[in-house]
């Protein structure tokens, strides 16, 4: 069997998770701006993908920092309009913030890690060439992660809303007190709790918040989320697991003391929560297409940041 790019394909590149002889037309760049590392690391993918002939985009906050062509700088819904590759920099902090817009985009993306864990970034700053050439003849594995959509209602109106790739967190805010919140799986009442709080986490964010607070890993092809209450005031409440095109809805106690809470969506938006609002969080209508290496394995990902044992026989 024979590419669009000539190579000769074996039979075991049939997998559902490969696809073949990709083509990618124009490519985006991302980062984190004024970070010496990403800057460097960004220089060096522009020029090694111009020296392949690619058009090349640059995020706008970090296009003037590089230099390059001001036509060439674009904000990221427009990188998401444009592009059919993204090459995101930075950790996986910068993933979540690309991956919120991009996902509502049929454009791959690809991360380059210069965080600390990097789950989400599979390429190194200093040896990304091999890999990312293999990804550019369309030799790579696929997978699409589903986002959350949380919508915070107060008096039957909806209030605020944004999507999450991660988790959605209800907090208190600065102060750590204890809240008062009711939760509905399909609108069936679950329990009333008393805790600092509740993770709901998607399967990408099983091993970032709710891993620190107790919550179990779930791999990324599972349909799922965890539900992980924070510090409960009872020791019987414990994590759960349900079908991810459940809706979860948390009802905030109308007596609860605090002036306002808080509604985080991966750590980086946050939505005023009164007492008595109700919070609507489901699947959002779109998913973001990660692109890995193809040789990657989840389970050497594991291993590897979260420093298990290696192999023994």
């Amino acid at each position: 069997m024979v590419s669009a790019f000539g190579a000769i394909l074996e039979p075991h590149w049939f997998c559902e998770h490969c696809i073949m002889a990709q083509a990618f037309n124009t490519i985006a760049l991302i980062g984190k701006p004024q970070h010496a590392g990403t800057n460097e690391t960004l220089q060096a993918l522009h020029d090694y993908l111009r020296a392949l002939g690619y058009p090349v985009l640059v995020e706008s906050r970090v296009a003037r920092q590089l230099g390059v062509d001001p036509a060439c700088a674009r904000d990221l819904v427009q990188l998401g309009e444009e592009a059919d590759l993204a090459i995101v920099v930075g950790g996986d902090g910068n993933m979540l913030g690309a991956a919120r817009v991009l996902a509502r985009f049929d454009v791959a993306v690809l991360g380059v890690n210069r965080g600390n864990l990097g789950f989400l970034t599979d390429l190194t700053p200093q040896d990304f060439a091999e890999p990312l050439s293999q990804v550019l003849q369309g030799r790579f594995q696929t997978e699409y992660r589903f986002l959350l959509e949380a919508a915070v209602h107060r008096h039957g109106e909806r209030k605020a809303a944004n999507t999450a790739l991660n988790e959605v967190v209800l907090h208190p805010g600065k102060v750590a007190h204890m809240i008062d919140f009711a939760v509905y799986i399909d609108d069936n009442f679950m329990y009333s709790q008393r805790a600092d709080g509740i993770i709901v986490a998607t399967p990408t964010g099983s091993t970032a918040y709710a891993l620190s607070a107790g919550g179990p890993i779930l791999t990324p092809g599972l349909n799922a989320l965890s539900l992980v209450p924070m510090f409960p005031h009872t020791l019987s409440c414990r994590p759960i697991v349900i079908d991810a095109d459940s809706q979860v809805k948390l009802v905030v106690s109308p007596d609860d003391q605090a002036e306002q809470l808080l509604l985080s969506c991966d750590g980086h938006v946050n939505l005023a929560v009164n007492p008595g609002d109700e919070i609507l969080i489901a699947k959002a209508p779109h998913r973001l297409r990660l692109l890995h290496p193809e040789n990657h394995s989840y389970f050497n990902v594991l291993r590897s940041k979260l420093s298990w044992g290696s192999k023994l026989f």
